[in-house]
């Protein structure tokens, strides 16, 4: 099994800038502004044939309410799974209060504690350790997190440490692996065949990561009644009924118009591109608030990427029976593109309605790769084609041939026939239609591309018989007799 390591450290110290400098990443959100970090980041840490976990934790020791007191649980734990712990400090700043409560608080925990002073460049080095070995821990390495300056001693010197304890000799890089509990970590960063990536979106404060925990079941994820409390997509593999799953946490997404921080600015980037590597995506809205003009944007982004969808409107107990009625009527306005997304009415606090989710995801996922044979597809086209004929284009018939399945995730049909490219949106939103009821395609959108029959002879001249020549000759010269009498 590997060994486990977590990174600690007051707030805007370097820990993030570590961990994806570590795991050769930019999994962390890395920016020059404290508190960033609030959630349990896992990657892997691959080095001279050695392997280990690496946990990125929020900063420690300043907030002691509030948001500040759930990141000090998650970075608790993160030390509770721990074989080495990585103390971060900042050589710039010097030895800090925080950076002994965060010592004291490691004391008896039963974990080696290396102290990494990071921003050291320019630095006297020696001068630098000195001063930090008053926190009393022996091993003091100065670093440069940003561009890379001993590290490398710093995680040799680690490896020492965990296989010394361990009273097993050095592994040799040939030796090296791993496996065991620590499989679900390779889970994220490269996630294997079978598993579902299931992004959960929606605006800030709506209960995703409410969700989140009430689905595995643990306190996994910062959870605070206050708008922006999650600023990184966090990505936490789990198993339920023989499945894997990779659910990722991500930032609430708000207007444009209302995003002015930066940290703000990378959060919606990061929550736009969970939403793009995702198999499937839970939308989560919220139903004392109503379905918004964000909520049907972000809807619109989802169906753009051609992402297999699960609405889910959050803190549904409660409500009025009059409420939920305006409810459905909203969703069924501003969501009118999405009906073949499944709807579920939950509370992620009280879990009514959230053991249903995984059922809905796993169709959703199925139908976004399902195999579509093309015999089938061709009945299926000429059956739509019965039901339903084309118009027509410049008074000639639009004549679609044959069909043959395109790709997966989401389902894509590529229609071939003459001037099939005029086919008007309206007859293709049927044809998208009754595929999906032909093939049961719910939970995922369909892509129907269209390509014209090309003429083989458009561009090649008709080589004439000679019947046809001698034919052509006779209509020349008679055509020339004809303009000389003219003339006369």
């Amino acid at each position: 099994m590997r060994p486990v390591i977590a990174l600690v450290g007051r707030p805007n110290v370097g820990k993030s800038t570590l961990f994806n400098r570590l795991t050769r990443t930019r999994d962390a959100l890395v920016a020059n502004y404290p508190g960033l970090t609030r959630d349990r980041q896992y990657g892997v840490l691959r080095h001279h044939g050695d392997s280990a976990i690496v946990i990125d934790t929020g900063g420690m020791g300043e907030e002691t309410d509030g948001p500040g007191a759930a990141m000090h649980e998650q970075a608790g734990a993160a030390i509770a799974e721990a074989d080495t712990v990585i103390l971060i400090v900042d050589g710039q700043t010097g030895v800090s209060s925080g950076d002994e409560e965060i010592v004291a608080q490691l004391r008896g925990r039963g974990c080696a504690v290396h102290v990494a002073v990071n921003k050291s460049e320019g630095l006297d080095k020696n001068l630098v350790c000195a001063d930090f070995h008053s926190l009393g821990i022996a091993a003091v390495h100065a670093i440069s997190a940003l561009r890379g300056r001993g590290v490398d001693d710093l995680i040799d010197a680690v490896f020492r440490d965990v296989y010394a304890r361990r009273s097993q000799p050095h592994k040799a890089p040939e030796q090296a692996g791993v496996n065991g509990l620590d499989e679900g970590v390779d889970d994220q960063v490269a996630a294997p065949r079978g598993a579902v990536s299931v992004a959960v979106v929606g605006r800030p404060n709506v209960g995703k990561s409410t969700l989140i925990n009430r689905l595995l079941g643990e306190e996994r994820v910062v959870v605070y009644d206050q708008p922006g409390t999650t600023r990184d997509s966090i990505t936490i593999p789990f198993e339920c009924a023989g499945q894997l799953y990779h659910l990722i946490d991500t930032a609430g997404v708000r207007r444009r118009a209302r995003v002015d921080e930066q940290v703000e600015k990378l959060s919606v980037i990061k929550s736009l591109e969970a939403i793009d590597r995702a198999n499937v995506v839970l939308l989560v809205s919220d139903a004392r608030e109503g379905i918004t003009e964000q909520d049907a944007h972000l809807a619109g982004h989802v169906l753009e990427a051609g992402r297999a969808l699960v609405l889910v409107i959050n803190k549904w107990d409660g409500l009025e029976p009059d409420q939920r009625l305006k409810v459905k009527r909203d969703l069924d306005r501003r969501f009118a593109f999405l009906e073949f997304a499944r709807r579920h009415f939950v509370s992620a606090l009280h879990g009514s309605g959230v053991g249903l989710l995984l059922e809905s995801v796993d169709l959703a996922y199925a139908a976004a790769n399902r195999d579509l044979p093309t015999p089938e597809l061709n009945e299926a086209l000429h059956k739509a084609i019965a039901g339903h004929q084309p118009p027509l284009s410049r008074g000639r018939r639009i004549k679609p041939r044959y069909a043959h399945q395109g790709g997966h995730n989401p389902p894509r049909i590529v229609i071939h026939g003459n001037q099939v490219q005029r086919l008007p949106a309206a007859y293709g939103r049927y044809l998208e239609r009754f595929f999906r009821e032909e093939f049961q395609l719910q939970g995922t959108p369909v892509r129907i591309e269209y390509r014209a029959s090309d003429n083989p002879f458009a561009d090649k001249p008709n080589p004439l018989s000679e019947r046809q020549q001698r034919r052509r000759q006779r209509v020349i010269r008679h055509a020339k007799r004809s303009k000389k009498r003219k003339r006369r």
